[in-house]
């Protein structure tokens, strides 16, 4: 599988060309946002919603997001049925918001969050949900780096209540990565991507027919970047 994070930008929206088609006439933020989203189309295949979510953070990186589907009309408009076209696992960190990310709103990602981004059964359940029933079209397991979870699992020492219990999901990388933080991020990306990818049949059953890809990718809390991540999924 090859992923082009931004190679496929020119096909979305832009601020240059919505200004070149007369936009500038428009007044307000209201009115851009209602003018990105008559032309903000969604992706129809697995591949264009990888390149799909990484155009969105690079707008968000270099300060241009579209910031549509994030209002009350948006609401209104997905009360009766959502429709996602990405589902995550991702790590519940309060400084990881996945839609602000990758420039998306309500409706367009289903995302399941727990730290260390780890793929439990309750978890599977959730985004075999997600792909299965709602038609999501990319699996995306989203770690950040220095995260908590996994410095502690490299740390080993005693934690109060069932904290400890992540460990056991994320000791495999911090193992192979002989205790380097970063490379027990990406490592235990990867491994949650290949659990999610062989441990249920409904999520092999989609990749293998090509309705759905499992990828991976590591989020920098000071710069905004998420960096792909090899997960090696067929």
């Amino acid at each position: 599988m090859s992923i082009a994070p931004f190679q496929q930008q020119s096909a979305f929206l832009t601020r240059r060309r919505w200004l070149a088609s007369g936009g500038a006439a428009l007044c307000g933020t209201a009115a851009w946002s209602m003018a990105a989203a008559e032309e903000f189309s969604m992706p129809k295949t697995p591949q264009e919603a990888v390149d799909f979510l990484y155009a969105g953070n690079r707008r968000f990186v270099e300060g241009r997001s579209l910031s549509i589907h994030q209002d009350l009309r948006r609401v209104k408009e997905i009360a009766a049925r959502q429709t996602p076209f990405a589902a995550f696992l991702g790590c519940a960190d309060s400084r990881v918001p996945v839609e602000f990310d990758f420039d998306q709103g309500f409706g367009d990602l289903f995302v399941t969050c727990i730290a260390g981004n780890i793929a439990s059964s309750e978890n599977i359940g959730s985004l075999e949900f997600g792909v299965r029933i709602l038609g999501a079209k990319v699996l995306f397991v989203l770690g950040h780096s220095a995260c908590g979870a996994v410095a502690a699992t490299v740390q080993g020492a005693e934690q109060p209540g069932q904290i400890s219990g992540l460990f056991q999901h994320i000791r495999p990388a911090v193992k192979a990565a002989r205790g380097g933080l970063a490379a027990a991020v990406r490592l235990n990306v990867r491994n949650q991507a290949q659990i999610l990818a062989e441990s249920s049949p409904v999520i092999a059953k989609l990749i293998k027919a090509g309705e759905l890809l499992v990828v991976g990718g590591v989020y920098d809390p000071q710069t905004g970047i998420v960096t792909p991540v090899d997960c090696e999924v067929e």
